[in-house]
């Protein structure tokens, strides 16, 4: 059949519900699933596969044909219906009768936008490394053969396994009474969110907490600061102790502290492994290469070993299993356990930053002040048609000056007023700049300077 080829993605399918998906391209994902799992020895004849879906109005037409696909080639569907990522994924990699599954889901991608994320058993993804070009030629291509039978449908409710397991990791009873506002976006947050806290000494207001794959009160982006101000101004307005924010799938957060600030992204992650780290000390702990300085120096002054890392869940869960680290912090504020099958949990994340808080007797803004050291560019983004050469031009530029330089993800180089990366985005066709100095003024000038070579 055909579609266009840009709807598979690194790490995902995504396109424009309407026009670039379709049922019949949902019903051949299902057939190919099935049919990549038993060419990689991943399908037992006894498991089954899951299915779930997020809010979007074409979300339950598509698992719906999904689950028909995947029941055409012989295996038994879960469906799991309503969830978010992190609830899916577990299901995935919880239950060993399971040998993965496909959601229906867009992320925080506007509200004319659906897609699948596919997760095999092992938690792993598929992706652009991971198999998604041979489930492309499968639904392009693919002749489908008969099977002797046509799989059954089950439904099953994953939360109370899920939240006994998050809470098996962090104690309610480490959680003193705070009060918090959370941002849902009319997102996925609701699968698990309200019966979650249930169970902590908090007093929490929602805003948006109903999910609407129409969107309509902020696109569901907490990477998007200005997605952050009706948060921020409710915290401020209620004297919360903080407020959090889902983005679409609920496995992405935003944090803001009592005064209504953002915290940084990898201030978020430096506090977490912190957390993480009173449980398994001395551990491995990864950061992507766009992180500020600060994570892995606070990470190692409490005796944990930091390891730099590509950006991209699938790489990073990929990284965790093979070299046993417990915690992996992303810029894009997904935050990967191991007690959790080297998946995002949200709600985990949220638990270890309440402990975070009750371990203290200052406010949030208080207790960051130490990660306040460097000063980082956020990430800005060059519409380029040559990446390769603009990043060979820049290399060759910086390289006598350069105390390190290291082609992990693009090109990461050190010196001693301190670093940048420059990246292809595995999702869009631009350029990714991210650089961090000691002071503001070198920050500000190093960045006009590598931005005029980019340009």
């Amino acid at each position: 059949m055909a579609f266009p080829s840009h709807i598979f993605k690194a790490y995902d399918i995504r396109g424009l519900a309407d026009t670039e998906l379709s049922p019949e391209l949902a019903f051949r994902l299902g057939r190919a699933f099935v049919v990549f799992l038993r060419q990689g020895a991943r399908l037992k004849d006894d498991q089954a596969a899951v299915v779930g879906r997020d809010m979007r109005p074409t979300s339950p037409i598509f698992a719906e044909a999904i689950i028909r696909g995947i029941e055409a080639e012989g295996v038994n569907v879960v469906d799991v219906g309503l969830v978010s990522t992190p609830l899916f994924n577990f299901a995935c990699a919880h239950y060993p009768e399971y040998a993965g599954g496909i959601m229906v889901t867009a992320s925080h991608n506007p509200a004319e936008y659906n897609g699948f994320k596919l997760t095999l058993g092992n938690g792993l993804p598929v992706g652009g490394q991971s198999g998604m070009g041979e489930l492309r030629e499968l639904v392009e291509h693919g002749q489908f053969p008969g099977v002797f039978r046509t799989g059954t449908m089950e439904t099953r409710d994953v939360l109370p396994e899920y939240l006994k397991k998050v809470f098996s990791i962090v104690s309610p009873q480490a959680i003193r009474p705070l009060k918090i506002v959370i941002d849902a976006g009319n997102g996925m947050a609701k699968a698990t969110f309200p019966e979650f806290l249930k169970a902590l000494p908090v007093t929490v207001e929602y805003l948006f907490l109903e999910p609407d794959g129409s969107f309509p009160n902020h696109e569901a982006n907490p990477l998007k600061v200005e997605t952050l101000s009706a948060l921020q101004r409710r915290v401020v307005a209620t004297g919360a102790d903080l407020g959090f924010a889902l983005d679409g799938d609920a496995d992405r957060i935003g944090l803001v502290d009592e005064r209504g600030a953002v915290v940084d992204a990898s201030f978020v992650g430096a506090l977490v492994g912190l957390e993480v780290l009173r449980t398994h000390p001395k551990a491995h702990l990864l950061y992507d290469l766009r992180s500020s300085r600060i994570v892995p120096e606070v990470w190692q002054a409490t005796g944990g070993e930091a390891e730099m890392s590509m950006v991209g869940h699938a790489n990073i869960k990929k990284l965790m299993k093979e070299n046993g680290a417990v915690f992996g912090s992303e810029l894009s504020l997904h935050l990967y356990y191991h007690d959790m099958y080297d998946l995002e949990s949200s709600d985990l994340s949220l638990l270890y930053i309440l402990q975070f808080i009750s371990g203290g007797k200052k406010p949030l803004s208080e207790l960051i002040k130490p990660f306040q050291k460097y000063y980082h560019s956020g990430e800005i983004n060059f519409e380029i048609a040559d990446k390769a050469g603009a990043m060979k031009a820049i290399e060759e530029k910086y390289k006598n000056a350069a105390l390190e330089i290291t082609h992990l993800d693009g090109l990461w180089m050190k010196f001693d007023w301190g670093w940048f990366n420059v990246r292809a985005s595995n999702t869009e066709p631009v350029l990714r700049l991210n650089l961090e100095a000691a002071t503001e003024k070198t920050m500000k000038e190093k960045l006009a300077e590598v931005n005029e070579l980019i340009k």
